[in-house]
């Protein structure tokens, strides 16, 4: 028995370390842009439409755009008529059925008690025995589930010739259908390394700070 306290030490550990792990939020993210090298007046007015105005929603998210433009250098002016850009961002959510099939181990491979050599006083010790292993027997287990495929877009416009200079998606997909929780994260994923490389998706991963947010289930 003292050959497999190790292993469930291991086995412990390794249940301990995961549940501390902390939640976080992946997002796909590709930024198509054509930034200039020198843009001085960074001043921007958000674009929206009649409903956009009157929606709670989109203002929450616009806010959210804002504080990260404002991080990068950014100016929101008091007079929305003289912004030398524009911001555009849009939003969905799409969901879609996963059914997944895999194989599960339903006999570990523990055979029958191994008798020794002082039969027939039924000793046996386990750990010494080549034949005590037999071959594991595996089923297959079906789980069925609805995943939520996260998208936003923001755009930025040059006011003055209408050129769009910057266009980024952001992708996430998980079991929680809810925008409110995954928008802050996917709006800093949006900005993360800004303006980056034009035209090359990437990975962005985020932690969760917030203790008192639930995370949306990935």
């Amino acid at each position: 028995m003292k050959r497999g306290l190790p292993l469930i030490l291991l086995a412990a550990l390794a249940l301990l370390l995961g549940g501390c792990a902390a939640p976080t939020l992946r997002s796909e993210v590709t930024a198509f842009h054509e930034w200039p090298a020198q843009l001085p007046d960074q001043s921007f007015v958000f674009e929206r439409s009649r409903a956009q105005d009157n929606d709670l929603e989109y203002r929450n998210y616009e806010n959210l755009v804002r504080d990260e433009l404002l991080r990068l250098g950014f100016t929101d002016p008091a007079a929305a008529g003289k912004a030398a850009l524009k911001i555009g961002l849009a939003y969905q959510v799409n969901e879609r059925d996963v059914r997944i099939v895999e194989p599960v181990v339903v006999n570990s491979g523990w055979g029958a008690p191994y008798y020794g050599p002082r039969w027939p006083y039924r000793y046996y010790d386990p750990f010494y025995d080549p034949f005590w292993y037999s071959p594991p027997v595996v089923s297959y287990q079906e789980s069925n589930y609805r995943l939520y495929r996260r998208q936003l877009q923001v755009g930025i416009t040059r006011v003055s010739d209408g050129k769009k200079l910057y266009d980024v998606t952001v992708i996430s997909e998980g079991k929680t259908a809810s925008l409110a929780a995954a928008m802050p994260y996917m709006v800093k994923s949006a900005f993360a390394d800004f303006p980056g490389k034009s035209g090359v998706p990437r990975q962005v991963e985020l932690e969760f700070k917030e203790a008192k947010t639930k995370a949306p289930q990935e």
